[in-house]
């Protein structure tokens, strides 16, 4: 592993149990003897998801009461979905502190993105054994908390699919398109994910499992993405969102 100041500044406190901290960060191909899983992270990730998922429950009943069932449901799958958990362990370089077999290294493993969520969880994990759940919950939030009101909002949309081919029509006579993207799971437990496109660029995607549920996430987060870029152009400022076959053109 790198060195320890670096860790703490990551996880935002001090590891009692060191050897926790390197099983956390310990990729299963480092440790090829199946009979010794205590030694690798899978174990605390399947612990760190369940953390995860409680924080991100329990932080949008609280915070957002008007909130139903569903939109808490769409919510807190925004927020725990493996492509965003990889984006976040990659803002925190996580990769660099992983332990990998060198074959897994010498494949990318430390950008792969099952890798990096798989770790992100697992240290969550790992922070909640070794410190408790109070202060697992903060790193969530430290780590979290500027999606947390943008998941809820888009969340609460009735139809974001509807809501999103009202924005893009109301500059554009093109409807937003859809497509699968990757099917992944068992039978009994298919992941699909989305990719929408609007004059022949990718807005956004999202998981669900089904395809109704990954089109409207991925709705959800063009929608997100076209906001953000609405507000980054600056007050007087118009978004243009009228197709255009021109590369030079862009959000």
């Amino acid at each position: 592993m790198s060195d320890a100041s670096s860790l703490r500044e990551i996880t935002g406190s001090e590891f009692r149990d060191d050897e926790l901290l390197r099983t956390a960060l310990t990729h299963p191909s480092a440790v090829p003897d199946e009979s010794t899983s205590a030694r690798h992270n899978q174990r605390l990730e399947f612990l760190g998801d369940a953390v995860l998922q409680l924080v991100l429950t329990s932080e949008l009943y609280r915070r957002y009461p008007a909130l139903a069932e569903g939109a808490m449901t769409r919510a807190r799958a925004r927020l725990a979905n493996r492509r965003f958990l990889a984006e976040q362990a990659r803002r925190l370089r996580l990769g660099e502190h992983l332990v990998l077999s060198r074959g897994e290294e010498a494949q990318g493993g430390r950008d792969r993105s099952s890798i990096l969520a798989d770790a992100f969880e697992a240290l969550l994990g790992a922070i909640y054994l070794d410190a408790g759940y109070e202060v697992a919950r903060a790193f969530v939030l430290r780590h979290l908390e500027a999606h947390l009101q943008t998941a809820a909002v888009i969340a609460a949309l009735d139809n974001p699919k509807g809501a999103l081919q009202e924005l893009l029509q109301s500059s554009s006579i093109d409807a937003p398109e859809y497509h699968v993207t990757n099917v992944s799971g068992p039978d009994h437990a298919r992941q699909f994910e989305c990719a929408v496109c609007h004059g022949g660029r990718e807005l956004g995607r999202g998981t669900g499992s089904c395809k109704k549920e990954a089109e409207a996430m991925a709705a959800g987060a063009a929608l997100e993405r076209l906001r953000e870029a609405e507000g980054a152009a600056g007050a007087g400022q118009t978004l243009n969102l009228k197709s255009s076959t021109s590369p030079s053109r862009t959000m």
